[in-house]
């Protein structure tokens, strides 16, 4: 009884997106290349300088 309710909880809906949906990121294509890789460089360098500034006294 108590299986057959978890299962039932687990299962996906219907009409809902499943992870195993997904496409892997393509580096060719522009936008994914921009916000998978330049833009976590950017902004990665931009809190370092950031951090180094509000140390100086």
């Amino acid at each position: 009884m108590i299986s057959n309710f978890l299962f039932a909880i687990l299962q996906l809906p219907p009409g809902t997106q499943n992870p195993d949906d997904n496409l892997p990121v393509n580096l060719k294509d522009p936008f994914d290349l921009i916000v998978f890789v330049i833009l976590p460089v950017v902004l990665l360098v931009l809190y370092v300088l950031w951090r180094m500034k509000r140390r100086k006294p």
